[in-house]
């Protein structure tokens, strides 16, 4: 299993981390991956870090400026937190509050999905 996988599903890159720990090496790695995501017109990403088993806060960094980047671009950032995803770094940084998080991957597609227009007629 690659540690960074990534695939599309309706117009959505879907990113999976499997690592046992995300560290600053790994940031760096990720971050080069994903930037190159974006210059490919990617703006609507989904990470799911169901494999991990915690991340540092340079890894954490990272995910802020991703999504930083992809906000100024008119994108979304979603997280999925499922497994054994320790996410009280997330909590002591602050970080938490910036991401929109889901239990699933299936989740996190489904809420892009635009909501049904009711006609007053």
């Amino acid at each position: 299993m690659k540690e960074f996988e990534f695939r599309q599903n309706s117009g959505y890159l879907i990113t999976s981390i499997n690592l046992e720990k995300a560290t600053f090496q790994e940031a760096i790695e990720f971050k080069s991956l994903i930037d190159e995501k974006i210059d490919e017109g990617h703006h609507n990403l989904i990470i799911s870090l169901n494999g991990c088993d915690s991340i540092d806060s340079a890894f954490i960094g990272v995910l802020v400026v991703i999504w930083k980047k992809i906000r100024s671009r008119g994108g979304s950032l979603k997280l999925v937190k499922l497994g054994k995803f320790d996410h009280s770094v997330l909590h002591l940084t602050g970080a938490i509050e910036l991401f929109e998080k889901y239990d699933s991957v299936q989740q996190a597609i489904e809420s892009y999905s635009p909501p049904v227009a009711f006609s007053n007629n």
